[in-house]
């Protein structure tokens, strides 16, 4: 017991704060989320890129570059949510965060790619 008169022992913290867990359910749903976007960036891509008729130009350059660029931060996106430290709230947040941003750059992808295309 600590008195006014006897200090604290300082290896003991004061109040270390726990971070918050998730509620059951959330990661899966992420990591499904994840992986059904990241199914079909990589369907859209190899059909795009290699099976659509044409050729290529200078301006497929940008759309394909957004294209690989939003599935490569999805498969960011997917290492960071299978961490065990996505369990924590904050962290989830995070990852969310980044599964935003690769989904905004896939979108601006594939329409740069219709775009061109058209």
């Amino acid at each position: 017991m600590t008195t006014p008169e006897t200090p604290r022992d300082a290896s003991v913290p004061a109040h270390s704060p726990r971070p918050r867990e998730l509620p059951q359910g959330y990661r899966a749903g992420l990591i499904t989320a994840i992986t059904v976007l990241l199914g079909f960036s990589l369907g859209f891509l190899r059909y795009w890129g290699l099976d659509a008729p044409g050729e290529w130009s200078a301006l497929s350059v940008l759309p394909g570059a957004a294209l690989f660029l939003g599935t490569l931060l999805q498969i960011l996106t997917l290492y960071r949510a299978l961490r065990l430290e996505d369990e924590a709230e904050d962290e989830y947040r995070k990852t969310v965060r980044w599964f935003i941003a690769s989904a905004l750059v896939l979108l601006v992808g594939v329409t740069a790619a219709l775009w061109e295309g058209a």
